[in-house]
């Protein structure tokens, strides 16, 4: 079995709680990497021990510091809402009925001018790892720990072959593939986790395809604070 240094070590982080604090800091960050920013308003549908705990663990502070782009040793963490204010960036918690989650679930639904929403579910799963479990419907499950893309695309013959095809000619290696759709002969999502970042050029010949709709590499060294 394969185990990182991460693992062993945990993360290096702010906070009392690696689930509570380091994880939901990294979903939020990750998750905000997916959705794309600039937002208008983010909806956090906390389950679980999440829903109960949020507020004495900081979970709260932590999932908005995340959307910004602070990464889990980031010092402002504590001050999160307020940087979110200055950001002009609206938020919201709730409870959700997640049943079958990971008990630290959370439902993030980003929400961009003129109402296009993004709604991501994911779990922290403790050492400050997590696991994405859903994204617009469609069921996935991968920790964002290697180089990712997300790839939407119509659910027709050939296109993944095609997207391998695209990713072989740029020795681009595959590592895992899992492709989920929400009905035959709709929209599929194809999320593929690589042995090598994905550059900027490669997602252009991806994005080029007519099969598919849309593609994002999540960058797991972007240093960003989203600008909303």
């Amino acid at each position: 079995m394969d185990i990182s240094v991460f693992q062993v070590t945990g993360p290096i982080m702010t906070g009392p709680s690696s689930s509570h604090t380091a994880g939901a800091a990294r979903l939020g960050r990750i998750a905000s990497a997916i959705a794309r920013p600039p937002f208008k308003k983010v909806r956090f549908g906390l389950y679980g021990s999440f829903a109960e705990t949020y507020r004495g663990h900081g979970t709260d502070k932590a999932l908005v510091a995340g959307v910004l782009g602070f990464f889990e040793d980031d010092e402002r963490i504590a001050d999160s809402f307020a940087y979110a204010r200055e950001a002009g960036l609206q938020y919201e918690f709730y409870e959700a009925d997640l049943e079958g989650m990971h008990e630290n679930s959370v439902k993030i639904t980003f929400i961009k001018d003129g109402g296009t929403q993004t709604d991501i579910v994911g779990s922290s799963i403790g050492g400050g790892r997590i696991l994405i479990k859903s994204i617009n419907g469609f069921d996935t499950e991968f920790a964002a720990e290697t180089n990712t893309l997300v790839v939407v695309q119509k659910d027709v013959p050939g296109v993944i072959s095609e997207i391998s095809s695209i990713l072989a000619q740029n020795k681009i290696n595959i590592a895992v593939m899992k492709v989920s759709r929400t009905e035959k002969g709709g929209t599929a999502c194809c999320v593929i986790e690589t042995d090598s970042p994905v550059d900027s050029g490669i997602k252009e010949k991806l994005d080029r395809s007519a099969n598919v709709v849309s593609v994002t590499v999540i960058d797991l060294q972007e240093k960003y604070v989203s600008e909303f």
